[in-house]
């Protein structure tokens, strides 16, 4: 009697489930069947949509892409801890002090010679670029001394020529700066608000920077012009580009933007690779300001870091720009030891279409019930 009960309550339990199921399909398109006949091991065997979703859950590659991994800790004992603790007080109280002192000394050489140079020399463009290129690459090595970075350069020294831009993977704001004071390149970035936007609109244009708004659907015209002419004009600073469009965490590379290849020149790829053995260059946008960042940096040990400089790429006839963007992609991926992942690196800042969430649950549905309607 009592096992009587269980299927019949086991029976109203599928009753009220069934049509929250159809809900998502055409009203007529599933016959009535015996519930009785439905098995345990029908539903699993619908599987691909189940798959699906627990491996989106077990091995989510685009989370991973912009995620900060923190280090292990080794002050787990009696006799590591105060060793520990020395440390931070002498990076706290020795280290950041003198950092900060660094940073004050390079920010006043640098404004006593900008500001003349720049409202005094007018009418010298060409003397006036070329101090001010100079002026750019001194305050970014401030920075880096700021960090202690123990920068690595590999490969030649970038110089001046018309049609080429140089491409590299993007971890940080801080990879313009270490790239920046060996060479003064004009780069494309996102436009920031605060004091990083007022030296963007200021300090750094005077390098021919250019810069970009991702909410502006209108910017990306513009800024393909402003590309092409840059390109073309030999008395420019070299071009660089992150076409990853944001920050990864210098574990993974995600999908190249293609603009950086459909400009008809040669595309030189840079690989830049950080060594967390100090600290995690890896600037989450979403959870950090740029200035916290920076605390973070100088209140670290050591920014360690190698640049190789790459061979110089053209596009091949049969090439497509995603082709050749995808082959530049290797070529930094496999130098700075970057896992490839099919993404784009936008999604970042978006979320799911309510249209694609539809689709997804509407095949979930039909496999489902395609499957009962067997039984």
């Amino acid at each position: 009697m009592s096992q009587l009960q269980q299927l019949k309550s086991s029976s109203s339990e599928l009753d009220l489930d069934r049509p929250n199921i159809e809900d998502y399909l055409l009203s007529g398109s599933i016959s009535e069947r015996r519930h009785d006949q439905i098995q345990l091991r029908g539903l699993i065997d619908i599987s691909p949509s189940l798959t699906e979703a627990a491996g989106a859950i077990v091995d989510d590659s685009f989370t991973r892409c912009f995620k900060s991994n923190p280090p292990e800790p080794w002050n787990w004992n009696v006799y590591l801890f105060p060793l520990w603790c020395c440390g931070v007080v002498f990076r706290y109280l020795v280290l950041f002090p003198g950092r900060v002192l660094v940073l004050v000394v390079g920010w006043i050489v640098f404004l006593s010679a900008f500001i003349p140079v720049h409202f005094l020399l007018k009418g010298h463009d060409r003397l006036r670029m070329k101090l001010q290129r100079s002026l750019v690459e001194l305050i970014c090595c401030f920075f880096v001394a700021s960090w202690t970075g123990v920068v690595k350069y590999h490969g030649p020294r970038p110089s001046m020529r018309p049609k080429q831009v140089f491409v590299a993977n993007h971890t940080s704001m801080i990879d313009f700066v270490i790239l920046e004071q060996m060479t003064a390149f004009a780069v494309i970035m996102q436009k920031h608000p605060g004091w990083v936007g007022l030296l963007q609109s200021t300090i750094l244009e005077s390098v021919g920077c250019i810069w970009f708004n991702r909410t502006e659907a209108k910017d990306r015209e513009i800024v393909a012009r402003k590309l092409r002419a840059h390109v073309q004009d030999e008395d420019n600073n070299p071009l660089l580009i992150f076409p990853e469009g944001t920050c990864v965490n210098n574990q993974y590379t995600v999908m190249f933007k293609k603009g950086a290849f459909e400009l008809d020149c040669v595309v030189c790829p840079v690989a830049i690779k950080y060594n967390k053995i100090f600290v995690d260059a890896f600037w989450n946008s979403k959870k950090q300001s740029f200035t916290m960042h920076l605390l973070q940096l100088m209140t670290s040990w050591a920014v360690v870091c190698d640049v190789w400089y790459l061979e110089p790429q053209t596009k091949k006839p049969e090439e497509t720009a995603i082709e050749f963007a995808e082959r530049v992609r290797d070529i930094i991926a496999v130098r700075a030891g970057l896992k490839k992942v099919p993404w784009d690196g936008y999604l970042k800042y978006t979320r799911p279409s309510p249209k694609h969430r539809e689709l997804k649950q509407r095949s979930f549905a039909e496999r489902v019930l395609g499957r009962l309607e067997e039984k």
